[in-house]
């Protein structure tokens, strides 16, 4: 069923919120998705040929040793999770600044530092983050009424 235009509108105004609320997590969740569900055809491909192989060390097992048998169960089972699970490409992640944009790193690997940690090594100028209070549902819900009372 189709969003009516005012739906659309409230929806994009929420993820616009969301966005300018948390933008690490709008990061997250405008993850690349590559087909159906998540999945990368190439590795559904080979998940099913490896599922075919190990159904094929099954039936061969059950006429000749138990292990031949249990180690064709063990290549289905590894090749279904191989299936359905999300590669990681790590050349679409970034990195998130404060402002919420994100950025490619620009290098990679054991020589790269890592950026200072917020409240680390900072000027005496600069007043310090206070600390989180609650659990992160307490957090949330504090949100949610902060929203309500503000009329969105």
């Amino acid at each position: 069923m189709a969003l009516s235009e005012r739906e659309r509108q409230m929806l994009e105004e929420m993820e616009e919120a969301i966005r300018a609320e948390d933008p690490r997590f709008a990061s997250q969740m405008k993850g690349r998705r590559t087909g159906p569900g998540g999945t990368d055809r190439r590795r559904v491909a080979v998940g099913v040929v490896g599922a075919i192989i190990g159904l094929g060390l099954v039936l061969l097992g059950i006429n000749t040793t138990l292990w031949i048998g249990v180690a064709g169960f063990v290549i289905i089972v590894a090749a279904v999770a191989y299936a359905f699970t999300p590669s990681r490409q790590t050349a679409a992640l970034g990195v998130v600044d404060e402002d919420g944009s994100v950025k490619k790193p620009t290098q990679t690997g054991p020589s790269s530092k890592p950026k200072p940690r917020p409240g680390f090594g900072r000027s005496p100028g600069r007043p310090a983050k206070a600390p989180r209070s609650g659990t992160f549902m307490e957090r949330m819900e504090q949100r949610w009424e902060e929203r309500r009372r503000q009329g969105w």
